[in-house]
């Protein structure tokens, strides 16, 4: 009888280690071992292969597990980095691996779902998913219905040579230190996207804080702590993610 073959990639991400993409690059690293040996992108592998991630056994879960993690600011998304100060995988104390389903910058806080469904994860890094995601901004300055306007409409990103999609901005807040508080809705991901746009009208971001992705909201979750994700909730988010 024959064994099923898989790409390596496919095999990681459903071992909840991280996304295809993410698997690729751990694999051009050098970090991914097949049977002890260097593995290399476009590689497939079996049920009876060992595979090692940065020398750790890894295997497909059979559990799934789907956390929401509130991370503090100053906290590097990432599997290693040895630039960062400290990384989300340090801050993660749970019996079985997980890793994020969707980045947030350093510099941001709030909502981030962490899990070892590499479907999940693989759905949720896909910015033409459209998956509806939330946040808190403050800027300093005044953030004036001209410019709110433009944004909502989408603004030209010189250095990302991108449009920004139509998005929602609601619950705009004037304080007497002339910042300015609002909630925006995006649904693409570009790197640093809110601050891209509010840069290109002057207005420096103060604080960035998501709460909420699709069905799931930030609520009470104190910082640095996550909750797991279950029942009617779970489904809820399956179904709005297309997983």
């Amino acid at each position: 009888m024959s064994v099923e073959k898989i790409r390596l990639n496919k095999f990681i991400a459903m071992c909840g280690t991280c996304s295809r993409r993410e698997a690729d690059r751990l694999i051009e690293q050098g970090r991914v071992r097949i049977n002890g040996s260097i593995a290399i992108v476009g590689a497939t592998v079996t049920e009876n292969d060992s595979v090692m991630v940065d020398n750790i056994p890894v295997s497909p879960t059979k559990e799934k597990v789907v956390l929401a993690f509130n991370k503090p600011k100053g906290v590097t998304c990432s599997e290693r980095d040895e630039h960062a100060e400290i990384t989300i995988n340090e801050l993660i104390d749970y019996p079985q691996r997980v890793t994020y389903a969707g980045r947030l910058d350093k510099d941001s806080e709030g909502l981030i779902l962490l899990t070892n469904d590499g479907d999940l994860i693989n759905s949720m890094m896909r910015g033409a998913n459209g998956h509806e995601k939330e946040y808190v901004v403050k800027v300093n300055g005044r953030l004036t219905k001209d410019i709110c306007d433009k944004m909502k409409e989408g603004i030209y990103i010189s250095e990302l040579d991108r449009t920004t999609k139509p998005c929602r901005i609601f619950n705009i807040i004037y304080n007497s230190d002339n910042t300015t508080t609002f909630n925006i809705v995006l649904t693409e991901g570009l790197n640093r996207q809110i601050r891209r746009m509010c840069d290109f009208f002057d207005l420096k971001v103060i604080k960035l804080t998501r709460i909420r992705v699709l069905n799931i909201r930030l609520g009470k979750l104190a910082t640095g702590s996550s909750r797991r994700i279950t029942g009617d909730e779970l489904n809820e988010l399956y179904r709005l993610s297309g997983r």
